[in-house]
């Protein structure tokens, strides 16, 4: 039996750990291999430079705070001001103020980011990483056609491009799409060997035609469960052969901790966030006939993300 750990350490901690051994479950069902891997975003709006920040609720005065805050009733709001729904707030958002925010953290410069949206940086870099080690893992990539949908700057689809992979990307945010495809240009034009992505402005509800591997990363927390049970199920409609997706885990503890970011929402709005039971997650993989084979967790003090890898179950 084989395993391997890893810490990482940075002002914040990436844990990440492959097993051979399969998850138990409690009903039967085909063995996955256990990865703890990157997660996802919810901080990044937080005007708090340290998490030490947040010790000054106490439990009684944050069970107070809690209570009385209604995010919905923001995001109500969001999607009024802007006179449209989910989709809508997303595409607004990552084409104005959150445009220049997740192009900080999605990048390598520390100038103007703040020791949150760092953390944030470094679990979704692991995200990015276990995805691609995952891939890697199925054998070369060469040759093999790869759809990232919800591609943002492009910090999957050129590293999978410069293995000779044949990338489309996509993403809801033109302006996303833009910055990765200059991204691209820097990091692969003139390479031997190498194609460019293929990068198109479309939200995951417009993606169509057939792909070896469907990748989603850190998009379905954009999305409230009955709408992302939808988009698992046209992302599996592309993906002949496997089906990776991220999204932050529905516990006790990561919803309050979503509710604490609520809290203080900076100085600017933020895009709604919907956590997912990995169970809900798995059932509907399930009903369209996938199982996963391997699944993974990665956790920061602000970013967490469960990772599944799916496969057809026949």
């Amino acid at each position: 039996m084989a395993s391997f750990a890893t810490v990482l350490s940075s002002g914040s901690h990436a844990r990440t750990s492959f097993s051979s051994l399969p998850t138990p479950t409690p009903r039967r069902r085909p063995a996955t291999k256990t990865l703890a891997l990157p997660p996802v975003p919810l901080a990044a709006d937080l005007s708090l430079d340290s998490p030490a920040a947040l010790a000054v609720l106490g439990s009684a005065a944050l069970a107070a705070a809690v209570s009385l805050t209604d995010p919905e009733r923001r995001r109500q709001q969001q999607a009024q001001e802007i006179g449209g729904t989910d989709k809508e707030v997303v595409r607004d958002y990552f084409n104005t103020t959150g445009f220049d925010r997740w192009k900080k953290i999605y990048g390598e410069a520390t100038e103007g980011v703040n020791k949150v949206q760092l953390d944030i940086r470094l679990g979704h870099s692991k995200t990015v990483e276990n995805a691609i080690l995952m891939l890697k893992d199925g054998g070369p990539l060469a040759g093999v056609s790869v759809c990232d949908a919800g591609c943002g700057t492009g910090n999957l689809a050129i590293p999978l491009a410069r293995k000779g992979a044949i990338v489309t990307a996509n993403d809801i945010s033109a302006a996303m799409v833009a910055e990765a495809r200059q991204q691209a240009e820097e990091a692969i034009r003139g390479v031997e060997g190498v194609r460019m992505p293929e990068f198109e402005v479309k939200d995951l509800e417009e993606l169509e035609g057939k792909y070896h591997t469907v990748v989603c990363l850190d998009v379905l927390i954009h999305y409230p469960q009955e709408k992302a049970e939808g988009m698992i199920a046209h992302l599996a409609s592309l993906a002949e052969k496997r089906l990776l997706l991220s999204f932050a885990p529905k516990t006790l503890y990561y919803s309050l901790l979503k509710r604490l970011g609520e809290l203080f929402p900076g100085p600017s709005k933020a895009t709604r966030a919907y956590l997912h039971a990995e169970s809900d997650v798995e059932r509907a993989l399930e009903r369209l006939g996938w199982r996963v084979r391997r699944r993974g967790f990665i956790s920061t003090q602000f970013y967490f993300a469960k990772l599944l890898e799916a496969v057809p179950a026949a």
